[in-house]
C-alpha cells in the first residue's frame, strides 16, 4: 500500500479510493495537475463546477476520477438508464474521453460506453439495454438513441459538458436545450470551456447552480513547454515552403492545421505527388476513414496528418514532437489548442507557424494572448514582397467576462 501510494503522490491527498490510486499507479500517473487539484474536491462534495480550461490541462481526469469514486459508491443502474451523462463535441474527443473512463475505472465494477454518430445505432442500442453507469456521446447521436427509447434519463445524477465552446460553434445548442428539458433538474453538472463567449454565459446562467469556479492559464502550458514560431511567407507559396521544409529538417510526425476542409484534402493530394506519406482528417471524412488515419499517424505508417481544428479536438497522440500551423486559426484560442497537441506530459515540442500578410492582425492576437513575441524566421526565396509589420507586444489582458450565476 505505501508503495501505491508514493507511486500516486498528491492524489492520495485527494480522498480517490484504493481502485482508483491503483490506476493511477498503472497509468504512472503520478501528480495531479493543478485543475485537477481543485476540481477533484469540488465534484467529490456534490458541487456543480463551471471551469476555463484548455487541452493539455488534464481536465478529463479532473472530472472522470471524481465521478467514477462517486458512482462506484452509489446504487447499481437499471435497464436502459444512466447515471452520468458526458456530453463532447467531436466523435474522437468521445472516444478518449471513454478511453479515459476504462483506464481509470479498470479496477471498478463501472459499466461504460461511448455513442456517436458514423456508424450503426443497432450495435450502440444493444449496450443501452444492459443499463449504464457513465456514457459518453455527442448530442446528435444521445438524441437520435432517445427518441428510439433506448435511453431514459430518470435515473441521471452527473451531468458533463466538455468543451461547451466547440459545442456551441459547432451549433449544439439546440440539442443540448432538448436534452436539458429530459434530464432531472436536480443533478449536479460540470461544465468545461476554453473560452467564454456570450453564448457559453448564458448556456452556464442555464445549467450550473452556484458553481465552483476554475480557470486554469494556458499561457503556462505552452509558453514552458513548446518551442513556438513563424515563417512569413505568401499564402499562394505555403505548400511550396512546407515541401521544403520537410525534405530539409527531415520532420517526420508532423500535425499540420488549415483552416478549411477543402484546404486540408488540397494540401493532403499535393503532398502525396511530392511522395509525401499523408492523411487528412475533418468533419466531411466518414468515421472509419478518420480512425484509420489516425492509427497510421500513430503507428508511422504515415509520416503527416492534416486537421481541421474541429477534427483536431480530443486527439491524443504521444511523442509528437511538431506541430505546424499551415492557416492561422479563426479564434485566437484555438492556437493554444492546436500547440496544445505537442509539450504534453512534460515533454517539449516544437509549433511552427506560417504566416501571410492577411494573417499579420490574427499573429498579433495570437501574440497578445500568449503574452511573447513569436521568433521570425526568414527562408531564402520566400521573402515577402512586403515584409510583415514589426508586433508591438500589447500586454492588455483581453477582458473575459465570467457567467453570472444562475437564478435559484
Amino acid at each position: 500500500m505505501n508503495e501505491m501510494n508514493n507511486q500516486s503522490g498528491e492524489f492520495h491527498g485527494l480522498n480517490l479510493s484504493a481502485p482508483i490510486l491503483k490506476a493511477l499507479k498503472k497509468q504512472n500517473y503520478e501528480k495531479p495537475s493543478p485543475i485537477q487539484i481543485e476540481t477533484i474536491p469540488a465534484v467529490l462534495s456534490g458541487k456543480d463546477v463551471l471551469a476555463a480550461a484548455q487541452t493539455g490541462t488534464g481536465k478529463t481526469a479532473a472530472y472522470i476520477l471524481p465521478i467514477l469514486d462517486r458512482l462506484s459508491k452509489g446504487k447499481k443502474v437499471q435497464s436502459n438508464l444512466v447515471r452520468a451523462l458526458i456530453l463532447a463535441p467531436t466523435r474522437e474527443l468521445a472516444a478518449q474521453i471513454f478511453d479515459s473512463v476504462q483506464n481509470y475505472g479498470r479496477f471498478l465494477p463501472i459499466e461504460a460506453t461511448v455513442v456517436y454518430g458514423g456508424v450503426k445505432i443497432n450495435p450502440q442500442m444493444i449496450r443501452l439495454t444492459k443499463g449504464l453507469d457513465i456514457l459518453v456521446a455527442t448530442p446528435g447521436r444521445l438524441l437520435d438513441l432517445y427518441r428510439r427509447n433506448s435511453i431514459n434519463f430518470r435515473q441521471l445524477e452527473i451531468l458533463i459538458i466538455d468543451e461547451a465552446d466547440r459545442m456551441l460553434n459547432l451549433g449544439f445548442l439546440p440539442e443540448i436545450h432538448e436534452l436539458l428539458t429530459r434530464i432531472p433538474a436536480r443533478r449536479q453538472t460540470l461544465m468545461f470551456t476554453a473560452t467564454f463567449s456570450e453564448d457559453v454565459r448564458e448556456l452556464a446562467r442555464e445549467i450550473v447552480t452556484d458553481p465552483v469556479e476554475i480557470s486554469v492559464n494556458p499561457q503556462e502550458i505552452t509558453v514552458n513547454s513548446v518551442k513556438q514560431w513563424i515563417y512569413p511567407v505568401d499564402k499562394m507559396r505555403k505548400t511550396e515552403l512546407l515541401i521544403k521544409l520537410i525534405k530539409e529538417n527531415k520532420w517526420t510526425k508532423i500535425l499540420v492545421f488549415t483552416k478549411t476542409k477543402n484546404r486540408a484534402d488540397h494540401l493532403e493530394q499535393k503532398l502525396h505527388k511530392k511522395g509525401i506519406l499523408t492523411a487528412a482528417i475533418h468533419g466531411d471524412k466518414g468515421q472509419g476513414a478518420r480512425t484509420r488515419a489516425l492509427a497510421e499517424f500513430k503507428a508511422d505508417k504515415i509520416s503527416l496528418l492534416v486537421a481541421t481544428d474541429l477534427a483536431a479536438r480530443g486527439l491524443d497522440i504521444e511523442q509528437l514532437p511538431l506541430v505546424v500551423n499551415f492557416d492561422l486559426p479563426h479564434l485566437k484560442e484555438d492556437y493554444i489548442h492546436r500547440i496544445g497537441r505537442t509539450g504534453r506530459a512534460n515533454a517539449t515540442g516544437e509549433a511552427v507557424s506560417f504566416v501571410s500578410a492577411e494573417e499579420f492582425p490574427k499573429l498579433r492576437d495570437i501574440e497578445r494572448l500568449t503574452k511573447q513575441v513569436l521568433e521570425r524566421r526568414i527562408v531564402e526565396g520566400f521573402e515577402l514582397e512586403n515584409p510583415l509589420p514589426e508586433s508591438q507586444l500589447d500586454v492588455r489582458p483581453f477582458k473575459i467576462k465570467k457567467p453570472k450565476k444562475r437564478k435559484q
